[in-house]
């Protein structure tokens, strides 16, 4: 979870969403092991550090404690980075890694005690829509009538949307990840290579935890592994860290990003479809903001005013309006 973002919407989502985190265990009472290691992107020419810079100002404007530092402290921050492979970065302290298992369980168990049913092992067949309008979900396990439904279903969105005829923008694109054997804990925060897209982190039981994108990778619903990523992986990472060229991987898996055409989300009502409501195209970063946007949408469907739901609505596509976020792992 990263504050760090180049849009002003995604930064104070994000900042809302790392201030639940940090406050989680108080309100719904499990521990979801919040770790504020930092995020460091590391910049391999001028340029790009430029524009890390300009998002630097940016994230101060919000509040944020970025900063940019030059190769010599990035590897204070990690001594076993290649000091050669980068001229600087940018670095804010204040984010971090969290458990995702127990804050999934922690906001199933909160939803439960205040009157909410959660349905598992329950798939999604149909949307009923009559005259314009939503009606039901249709499941495997029977039918729930609804006038108002919310399709937060990630890179299933599209998949969902077209029950009910609604085309999304959305597409799939798989990212693999791959995990270490454990090491002594020499790592604090999660490392990026801009321009690559190598990411990586270690986990409390010191794994090394990271992925790449490929930009070779065709769109679909793809959650296979692959060699190939497998091999620019390691390349990319013994380069930047040659001393885990002998580090032994054990575990290996991938999931779909959800992309839309200007990696920014796609929120609020669907056009021609009363009481659809759509939550998605969140790229690679859903999990971190969700806290944030579902608040905001819980009090919108109860009748507070909030522009994120006009301004990231499904229409602005047709209407030549984009949220062009560019700070995209992976």
């Amino acid at each position: 979870m990263r504050a760090q973002w180049t849009t002003a919407s995604h930064i104070e989502l994000a900042k809302e969403s790392i201030d639940f985190m940090a406050r989680f265990a108080q309100e719904l009472g499990i521990n979801v092991w919040l770790r504020r290691g930092g995020y460091l992107f590391l910049a391999g020419d001028e340029h790009t550090l430029r524009l890390l810079e300009n998002g630097a100002r940016l994230h101060r404007a919000h509040g944020l404690a970025t900063r940019i530092i030059g190769a010599g402290e990035a590897s204070e921050l990690v001594p076993e980075l290649d000091t050669g492979k980068f001229v600087g970065g940018s670095w804010n302290p204040d984010d971090g890694v969290v458990f995702p298992w127990p804050f999934l369980w922690g906001y199933a168990d909160g939803a439960r005690k205040r009157g909410a049913r959660v349905e598992t092992f329950t798939r999604v067949t149909g949307l009923d829509v009559e005259a314009g309008a939503v009606r039901a979900v249709r499941t495997d396990r029977g039918t729930v009538r609804a006038d108002r439904v919310v399709i937060a279903s990630g890179a299933w969105s599209p998949s969902v949307a077209a029950m009910a005829g609604v085309a999304l923008p959305n597409v799939p694109y798989r990212h693999e990840i791959v995990s270490s054997e454990p090491l002594k804990p020499f790592l604090g925060p999660l490392v990026t290579m801009m321009g690559t897209g190598l990411y990586f982190s270690q986990s409390m039981r010191g794994e090394i935890v990271g992925g790449m994108g490929d930009p070779a990778e065709p769109p679909g619903l793809n959650q296979t592994s692959s060699l190939r990523f497998l091999a620019r992986y390691a390349r990319a990472l013994t380069d930047l860290v040659p001393r885990l060229g002998q580090v032994k991987l054990l575990r290996q898996w991938a999931g779909c990003y959800d992309v839309t055409p200007d990696h920014s989300p796609i929120l609020g009502e669907t056009p021609g479809v009363r009481g659809l409501l759509q939550m998605s195209g969140f790229v690679g970063h859903g999990f971190m903001m969700a806290p944030a946007v579902a608040r905001r949408m819980a009090g919108w469907m109860g009748g507070a005013r909030d522009e994120l739901f006009e301004r990231f609505n499904v229409s602005r596509f047709a209407e030549g309006r984009f949220e062009k976020e560019t700070l995209i792992i992976g």
